[in-house]
């Protein structure tokens, strides 16, 4: 049986590439009837949840000395990747372009915080 090991970096692939690695993965695992919309979505929200309980009861300053500890910079790393894999899959599932999709919110998101109004602050746009 084939394993996933790739050398890559962001700046040398693709979202499309890590699209099919993860389809590759879950296919070879016969996932494909656990990963409805619902249950992708929960995946998401249950890693970030996971990632946010590194996180839980530190401090501004506690928080960035994690990423200063290798091995809870692992964790986090591991974590993160976790989030990722349940948005890819849902992506690639469910046939959703992520660049397009962040490039339309982006968008949107330009017209809600207008630098003028939202450079330096924290208010959400129905506040401005």
């Amino acid at each position: 049986m084939e394993k996933v090991v790739e050398k890559a970096t962001d700046s040398n692939t693709t979202v499309e590439h890590l699209k099919q690695l993860v389809k590759k993965f879950c296919e070879d695992r016969d996932w494909d009837k656990y990963h409805s919309p619902k249950n992708l979505a929960i995946g998401i929200v249950t890693e970030a949840s996971e990632l946010l309980e590194i996180f839980r009861w530190k401090s501004e300053e506690d928080s960035y000395n994690l990423l200063k500890d290798p091995k809870k910079l692992e964790e986090i790393r591991h974590e993160l990747a976790d989030v990722f894999y349940f948005v890819l899959r849902f992506a690639q599932k469910f046939e959703i372009d992520l660049t397009n999709a962040l490039i339309e919110k982006l968008k949107i998101n330009e017209e809600r915080y207008p630098i003028e109004k939202s450079k330096g602050s924290d208010k959400k746009y129905t506040e401005l």
